[in-house]
């Protein structure tokens, strides 16, 4: 079996670290649609326990009104992401003005540039008062 070298990863670690600063981005920051550019394909699909959203744009919009409705957020990993086969496993915490909001899983999907072209997100620990079916 063939071992995953550095090398071979590190455009998805890249990409891995983008995608932690554009989370983490101030939603007044006019930035985050260049950083968004280099870290999303223009058509990535977003699977989350809250929605299904498509394309680079949606995502932005998604992350804007989650800001402005929360004020002060912290996404980072919780661990060091596993990477393989163009696929990356990424366990994340949320803080929301510095407390614990959330915990989950990335799994994300890159294309051929590194760029992350799908993300499905799982909830391993919900935030308070959380109802998955409210979203359906």
């Amino acid at each position: 079996m063939a071992s995953t070298s550095e090398p071979a990863t590190a455009p998805y670690r890249e990409s891995l670290d983008r995608y932690l600063r554009f989370w983490n981005t101030p939603a007044a920051d006019g930035g985050s649609d260049d950083l968004a550019t280099g870290v999303f394909t223009e058509e990535v699909r977003y699977c989350a326990p809250v929605g299904v959203l498509t394309g680079r744009q949606a995502l932005i919009d998604f992350r804007e009104q989650f800001l402005r409705h929360m004020e002060t957020v912290a996404f980072r990993a919780r661990r060091e992401p596993e990477i393989h086969h163009g696929h990356a496993r990424l366990r994340w915490r949320l803080d929301v003005r510095g407390e614990e909001f959330a915990t989950g899983t990335d799994v994300l999907a890159f294309d051929r540039d590194g760029r992350i072209d799908t993300v499905t997100a799982f909830l391993d620990r919900a935030p308070e008062g959380f109802d998955p079916h409210s979203h359906d």
